[in-house]
């Protein structure tokens, strides 16, 4: 390879690893998520529990120091064994600012922190040292400001932005409620220390807790996107846009198989074709589905053995035009079975009357025991239709009508024979009125079923439509955030 072509092939090496700017990725975006403030709502009612988990899970460090005083001396004192708990959660609320990142603010965090104080004052005469249990109220307002960024292909979080407003801090030793004036200094110089401590370690904790679930999303929709051999790479061209109504995201959407990994570098994805008045919305390219299909294709997904009744009931469908003999003379035998498969790999563009798919498919039609008297019959068809997708009562649903409907070849026991009329138009229309209808009762549940081994059916899906246009599709909902996947999350991560 010549040094002028291996360096833009290299360019774009690193171009597709970087991270760039919105109007750059596009070209390169396969799929865009776009989260609307309302669904900013929903997902915030969640944040208290991840809230909890960070006030919980965080490692409060021991809290040592000393004091001059002018009675006592040198006081030296130190906080050990600070743990949580009563902690409650009053309320949360959630903005979007536009350029900048998330504004939350959860208000009224009530916790107690327990542990042991240890303390030590006096001269070289006279030394007096001590150990009490003691107990801090406090009462919260805290205060974060995310910014999203790209890091590695994916999304991180920065919470540096974090801020704890104290309206109450009262250090309880020993349980006693109105202590003696020597207990009551500690209070003045341990509780500045006390409130800078849990500031860092809550602010620490919410930093990683957020990344941690970031990261755990993402995960989650790779495996979503996942099955067998082919996976989805679903990693961000860049970092996330914010504006003050919603929260929109770019994906890469490049399929792998066996090693491979499909190139989208045209995409024509662009913001405005995409609105606000949904809660959720998933924009999805073409160059997300074709090489997708073509994974399939290979992976022997597109085959079919059909026989017994299954088989019978098929051809007991009416047509209007009559069954050649040949046919009725395999369907006849016992055995008889029909293969159904891919020729090529199926082509499928979006346009705004639908998802158009084309394909090659053979079918061979046997008595499934070799004989002299019954030949084997076999056929190709190029079969091109225009689809209709929905989702309701947690199923998919795929509406397919024929556009056009050819008979290439046709074989009795491997020996070509000539494209008789009567048989053509039987085989024409029997690939309409009994093919393609078959295909889609395979089709709709099989995806279904996949898409629920995944874990779909278990979120709150709300009127979900699929909109088709030049190129991509579109999928807009309304949504409930799935309450397993948080627990789920809180599980794994915070035991």
């Amino acid at each position: 390879m010549s040094l002028p072509l291996l360096l833009p092939l290299l360019s774009l090496v690193a171009l597709g690893q970087a991270c760039l700017d919105p109007e750059e990725a596009y070209r390169f975006t396969g799929a865009v998520c776009r989260l609307t403030y309302p669904a900013a709502l929903v997902l915030n009612e969640k944040t208290t529990r991840v809230i909890e988990a960070a006030f919980q899970h965080a490692k409060y460090p021991s809290i040592e120091g000393q004091k001059g005083m002018m009675v006592f001396g040198k006081v030296s004192y130190g906080l050990h064994n600070l743990e949580i708990h009563n902690l409650s959660i009053g309320h949360s609320e959630v903005e979007l600012h536009a350029g900048e990142g998330i504004g939350l603010l959860i208000s009224n965090v009530s916790a107690v922190f327990k542990g042991t104080l240890k303390y030590a004052y006096g001269s070289w005469l006279i030394r007096v040292s001590q150990t009490v249990d003691f107990e801090i109220e406090s009462q919260i307002d805290l205060g974060v400001n995310p910014k999203l960024y790209c890091r590695a292909g994916k999304v991180a979080a920065d919470t540096s932005d974090c801020f704890l407003t104290f309206h109450k801090l009262k250090l309880i030793l020993q349980g006693d409620r109105e202590p003696g004036w020597l207990k009551r200094v500690f209070t003045d110089f341990v509780t500045f220390t006390v409130k800078l401590v849990i500031k860092g370690q809550i602010c620490k904790e919410i930093n990683n807790v957020a990344n941690i679930l970031a990261d755990f999303i993402q995960n989650q929709a790779e495996q979503f996107l996942s099955d067998g051999n082919i996976t989805i790479n679903i990693g961000v061209t860049s970092a996330p846009v914010i504006t003050s109504n919603y929260v929109e995201s770019y994906h890469k959407g490049l399929t792998i198989y066996n090693g491979t990994k499909a190139v989208i570098n045209g995409s024509v994805f662009h913001p405005s074709q995409l609105t606000e008045d949904h809660m959720l919305y998933f924009w999805l390219s073409d160059g997300v589905f074709n090489p997708l299909i073509a994974a399939a294709h290979h992976d022997g997904r597109f085959i079919r053995n059909i026989s017994g009744a299954e088989l019978m009931n098929l051809f007991k469908t009416d047509l209007s035009t009559e069954m050649p003999a040949s046919i009725k003379q395999i369907l006849a035998s016992e055995a008889a079975v029909l293969t159904a498969w891919s020729v090529s790999v199926p082509q499928l563009w979006n346009v705004p009357d639908g998802t158009h798919v084309k394909a090659v498919a053979a079918v061979e039609l046997s008595p499934g025991v070799p004989s002299a008297d019954i030949p084997s019959l076999y056929f190709e068809t190029e079969v091109e239709v225009s689809v209709q997708t929905s989702y309701a009562d947690k199923k998919l649903i795929l509406k397919a009508a024929p556009v056009k409907i050819s008979i290439d070849k046709i074989l009795q026991n491997q020996d070509t024979i000539a494209l008789e009329d009567a048989l053509v138009n039987y085989l024409t229309e029997a690939v309409e009125r009994i093919g393609i209808p078959k295909v889609t009762s395979y089709l709709e549940p099989g995806l279904t079923a996949l898409m629920d081994m995944q874990g779909l059916n278990l979120f709150d899906i709300i009127n979900p439509e699929v909109v088709t246009q030049n190129g991509y599709v579109v999928v807009r909902m309304g949504f409930g955030f799935p309450h397993h996947l948080l627990v789920e999350f809180l599980k794994k991560t915070l035991v």
